[in-house]
């Protein structure tokens, strides 16, 4: 079950310019577990970050009796175990295909579909994304050529409210007022390239009413054809490309053509402006959910079950917090009182950190430690132990970076540890359009 991950990136290519990828994708998954300095490290992809109760507490169970006891969610809504054994690897496939957290062993880690969390639960979006996520997980483990992409590439279904659309999906599904659907492919931000993206309008009756022409079947079909596209692209052009933005140039995808190819009604379209993502606060999320956070992305077991008692289903979100759908109000004091973030007022909202020390042999400093020292709130803050950032948000965030043990760049500016806290404050307070 387990396999080593030799973890040396190749050189990062100039802008504009495609990467050469002349190793196979080594990201961990729940059956390949990555060696850390604290122990194997497994990533459980969860589609839309969903968890039933029961599953809730076996994934408890599994860090209690298998790993250091916690649970870090990721910025894709992810959970990862961390301190796991060096022999653990059946057991803990075991336990996590016996409740259902395994669907396909060859497809678990492309499962990588990130919705919007508050989908149906407080009227803000256009249509409940979190039903597109789970046939399109259905999708993805039922299409054998799937089980090619890697580990990396990322879909995105947003419901209309633009709260994950700026997430950096390779393939993002927009639900539109009208009952359309925007396919974008290619992620955000990523450095222009001929192919490397593009824009479609699907259809509201999806152009073919013969085959399940519905909106939400219509879009996790084109979301499928346009991944099974790339991975024809990349293996023509031979580079080993993870995502659409390392294809070279001279082999764009044929986007158009495979959404034809499947039936499916799509315009190309300019491609419009992209919202700042904006998690929902802390608190209430509409009558009958709460969205907490977890301090720095972790959580004990024992938050993990607080969170699942009488709630119908949880939701990883990628701001690593939980929605708790089916909760009320009346539970965030006890919610609070087990140390997670239920109010926007507190000043760790925001606030992440990557691994640091003790856990990174590449991190320079225990920035979790000091991150815990964060004294107001403001912009998002993100702690980082090396030059690679792991986990880091979007959108606009103080970068805050470990360059020895007792020195920080808060936002390019050196640092001393001692003066850190007020350096970050005062980073945290400026207005974004002065960044």
């Amino acid at each position: 079950m387990l396999a080593a991950m030799p973890p040396t990136p190749p050189p990062t290519p100039e802008p504009g310019e495609a990467r050469i990828r002349d190793r196979g994708d080594a990201c961990p998954g729940a059956l390949r577990l990555h060696p850390a300095d604290d122990g194997r490290l497994a990533r459980l992809r969860l589609p839309a970050g969903l968890l039933t109760p029961r599953q809730a507490e076996v994934l408890a169970r599994a860090a209690e009796t298998l790993g250091d006891g916690r649970i870090s969610i990721t910025s894709r809504g992810n959970a990862e175990l961390r301190g796991l054994g060096e022999g653990c690897g059946a057991e803990l496939a075991d336990l996590l295909a016996g409740a259902g957290l395994l669907p396909s062993p060859t497809h678990e880690r492309v499962r990588n579909v990130v919705a919007s969390p508050g989908a149906g639960l407080d009227g803000l979006g256009h249509a409940d994304v979190q039903l597109w996520a789970r046939a399109l997980d259905a999708a993805l483990c039922a299409e054998p050529r799937a089980a090619s992409l890697s580990g990396r590439f990322l879909f995105v279904l947003d419901d209309g409210r633009g709260d994950v659309a700026g997430l950096g999906g390779d393939v993002s599904l927009i639900a539109g007022r009208d009952g359309s659907v925007l396919l974008r492919i290619g992620s955000p931000g990523a450095p222009p390239r001929p192919g490397a993206s593009e824009d479609f309008r699907l259809a509201a009756d999806g152009g073919d009413t013969t085959d399940g022409g519905d909106t939400a079947t219509v879009a996790v079909r084109a979301a499928l054809a346009a991944a099974l596209a790339f991975l024809d692209a990349a293996e023509a052009a031979g580079n080993g490309a993870w995502r659409p933005r390392e294809l070279p140039d001279g082999h764009v995808p044929d986007w158009a053509g495979a959404l034809a190819r499947t039936g499916i009604t799509a315009e190309p379209v300019p491609a419009p402006p992209l919202p700042v993502p904006r998690p929902p606060a802390p608190g209430p999320l509409g009558d009958h959910a709460l969205h907490v956070l977890a301090p720095l992305g972790r959580l004990t077991a024992a938050q993990l079950r607080a969170l699942a008692d009488g709630a119908d289903e949880l939701r990883l979100t990628p701001w690593r917090g939980v929605v708790a759908v089916g909760a009320r109000a009346g539970r965030l004091p006890d919610l609070e009182a087990h140390g997670l973030v239920t109010r926007p007022d507190l000043p760790s909202v925001g606030v992440s950190a990557c691994t640091g020390r003790p856990g990174c042999a590449k991190s320079l400093a225990d920035v979790r430690t000091d991150a815990a020292l964060v004294r107001r709130g403001g912009l998002p803050v993100h702690y980082s132990g090396c030059e690679r950032r792991c986990g880091h948000p979007h959108g606009t965030w103080v970068d805050v970076l470990a360059t020895g043990d007792d020195t920080y760049l808060v936002d390019g500016v050196p640092t001393p540890r001692t003066s850190l806290p007020e350096a970050v404050t005062t980073a945290r307070s400026l207005p974004t359009h002065t960044r």
